[in-house]
């Protein structure tokens, strides 16, 4: 009998909300795990087994310098490296640090800030070394990440949607919410995965699962002023779970004539 693939999963900065997705996989998870050896996943079990691993998942963004060397040496142990979760894949709402002074944040959190040791930015993955596969969200679909690992499995890859939310809108006949009230919504620039849930509940979109596929986020936004929208507004709400993703990023600098502080390093 043939060895099971070796999974492990890795945690950076974030709130453990992606990890926990594949542990509420319940019944799936037994297949999962008849699967695939789970090798590191230490949100769910103590016992660790060394690597080189066949299937790196990894929740988080890199913070720190430890971070950045640690990402590295991952890298170099797995076979198909899969970033999963808005940390992972955009840097996560942590990046909102990005645009303002990382030193005053730790001067104003913590006690002893001089014992803090951190990065002015917090980045995505990809950004340090490269990726195989991104799986987007805040936190991730389940479903999707058991496409994930059945494909990797079966050598094909990945089937997740790249259209918007939007269609997941029309599918559950929801109606528009930005246009029938007006509501600036990022429905339009983001990809679907959610089942358009806050849109149902006549909430506007955040953009949980970044930009979905060629995203024109500067013109959505600019339609949203032209309505009257406020632009503190929709900087506000470009800048959220997805903020440092380039194509909200770049339509948020714009609005708010701000763009993010460059990174000098540890602090």
């Amino acid at each position: 009998m043939s060895e099971k693939p070796k999974l492990a999963v890795f945690k950076f900065a974030s709130c453990d909300g992606c990890q926990l997705s594949l542990l509420d996989c319940e019944d799936e998870l037994l297949a999962v795990a008849d699967a695939v050896e789970i090798a590191y996943f230490l949100e769910a079990r103590t016992d660790q087994i060394a690597g080189p691993y066949d299937i790196g998942l990894i929740e988080g963004s890199v913070t720190t310098a430890h971070d950045a060397e640690r990402i590295r040496e991952i890298r170099q142990q797995c076979k198909f490296l899969v970033t999963i979760g808005a940390c992972a894949t955009s840097g996560g709402i942590q990046a909102l640090k990005n645009w303002q002074d990382a030193d005053e944040f730790v001067r104003s959190v913590y006690a002893t800030p001089e014992y803090i040791s951190t990065l002015s930015t917090s980045t995505a993955i990809a950004d340090h070394v490269p990726v195989d596969f991104e799986l987007r969200g805040c936190p991730i679909n389940r479903h999707q990440l058991l496409e994930l690992i059945s494909s990797l499995l079966r050598g094909r890859r990945p089937t997740t949607p790249s259209y918007s939310v939007c269609i997941e809108c029309k599918r559950r006949m929801t109606v528009c919410i930005a246009v029938a009230r007006g509501v600036a919504c990022l429905g339009p620039v983001t990809q679907a995965g959610c089942d358009a849930l806050c849109p149902a509940f006549d909430r506007e979109c955040f953009g949980c699962f970044g930009p979905k596929e060629t995203p024109n986020v500067i013109s959505l936004t600019n339609h949203y002023q032209q309505q009257g929208v406020d632009g503190d507004h929709l900087t506000r709400l470009t800048r959220s779970f997805n903020a440092n993703a380039p194509e909200f990023k770049e339509a948020s600098d714009l609005l708010s004539g701000e763009p993010p502080l460059a990174d000098n390093g540890d602090h």
